[in-house]
């Protein structure tokens, strides 16, 4: 394991897409519920996965670990949470969203 909590090599990780997870103990679920380890992580189009715990699922959390790990002419896929707005105006001109709700 690196010092960044990965089982993989710090490289720099092109055509992510980038998620989050949930380690959710039982009781309140979904966000608010205490307890929880927030896991944020990165794919890479080769399968390789990248993931950090972070404190938050803030713009500033999220944005911090894909400017670290994500080259700028990656191609990012992403869901429309809002943290990841602004990652366009960043530099990463290839940012696509899915909306769960309507694709």
């Amino acid at each position: 394991m690196n010092v960044n909590g990965s089982r993989h090599s710090p490289e720099r990780l092109k055509s992510t897409k980038v998620f989050s997870g949930l380690d959710v103990p039982k009781g309140k679920r979904g966000r608010g519920a205490g307890g929880k380890t927030i896991v944020f992580g990165l794919l890479k189009r080769n399968g390789k996965v990248y993931t950090r715990i972070v404190p938050n699922c803030s713009r500033a959390t999220l944005q911090a670990v894909i400017r670290g790990k994500v080259d700028l002419e990656s191609t990012i896929h992403s869901d429309g949470w809002t943290g990841y707005n602004g990652l366009v105006d960043l530099g990463y001109k290839k940012h696509y969203r899915v909306q769960h709700g309507k694709n």
